[in-house]
């Protein structure tokens, strides 16, 4: 598969004000999701929890409106403990699909992830002993596999050492780190590397943090889907501050810092308004100054280095 450098991330097109602080209508998603499908962008992000199947009801709807995915396009969702349950069986993994292969009207998937591993709410149980086990989630994913239901087998989720376990077991094909490879957060380097080693296509999400990257910390402070610790706001407030010196705005410096990571195979950034999509390849191909990147590296947290 050829995917841009950019994926639209549909999280916030499940409407989920719980995370993101704001509601997404169904007609501001159907519009988003147009903008979308008419722009070079190829490659679009979902996932079965994203509004508990909201998010692929909405793209589903688009897909049937303009009848089906355009030529070329990669859509990629997650397999998901039920949300309701906390349910992360074998026979959820594959209820999973099923109901997201209904919600899209798709008759297979190009690529499916196994969905944040770590929230495994049984007691006693080791997330990566328990997905890896016999009859366990990944063996019914991987049977979904051999049986055409899914083309690529994917892994994503939060902790980075638990994703590397995963990455080394050679079963993926692609790997999703999430807000942990950013401007103020470098802590998915060892993943990242070990992904281009293997050959495991690497995926950075919210490249923005969730917000404060994007629209400074004074606009939204917040990461990570909560309120930003001081020592990150005040770190991103200096960046903010050196980016304008070089007249570059602090969301270019933060989408491209993932972009020109060779090891990035594609950055998924949210997109919940149809303008965004416009402005965001802009974002992309805002002429940046060589020499402002080692001084946004010289302003990173050690610790997240």
């Amino acid at each position: 598969m050829s995917v841009s450098p950019i994926c639209v991330g549909c999280a916030p097109l499940g409407n989920m004000p719980e995370t993101f602080e704001y509601s997404v209508s169904d007609q501001r998603a159907f519009d988003t999701l147009h903008a979308v499908f008419e722009s070079p962008l190829n490659f679009l992000d979902t996932a079965a929890a994203y509004g508990d199947g909201e998010s692929e009801r909405r793209i589903g709807r688009v897909l049937r409106e303009i009848g089906g995915p355009p030529e070329g396009y990669v859509l990629a969702t997650k397999a998901d403990r039920d949300l309701q349950t906390g349910d992360f069986s074998s026979e959820q993994m594959r209820r999973s699909v099923e109901r997201s292969l209904r919600l899209l009207g798709l008759d297979h998937f190009q690529l499916v992830h196994l969905h944040d591993p770590e929230y495994l709410e049984e007691p006693g149980r080791e997330p990566f002993e328990y997905m890896m086990s016999p009859d366990g989630p990944v063996e019914v994913l991987i049977s979904l596999k051999e049986e055409g239901i899914i083309e690529h087998l994917g892994i994503a989720g939060g902790p980075i050492d638990l994703m590397m376990r995963f990455v080394e077991t050679d079963l993926f094909e692609a790997v999703i780190t999430h807000n942990r490879y950013t401007l103020v957060n470098r802590t998915a380097e060892p993943l990242l590397d070990i992904a281009a080693e293997r050959g495991v296509a690497a995926l950075n999400a919210a490249p923005y943090g969730s917000g404060i990257l994007a629209k400074g910390p004074e606009a939204y402070a917040r990461y990570e889907y909560r309120e930003a610790p001081h020592n990150v706001v005040e770190q991103v407030r200096k960046m903010e501050n050196k980016c304008r010196e070089f007249g570059v705005p602090l969301a270019a410096a933060a989408l491209q810092f993932s972009v020109r990571d060779p090891r990035v195979v594609s950055t998924i950034v949210g997109i919940s308004r149809p303008e965004r999509v416009g402005q965001t390849l802009e974002l992309a191909a805002y002429p940046i100054p060589d020499e402002l990147w080692p001084m946004l590296d010289s302003l990173a947290p050690l610790h997240d280095r």
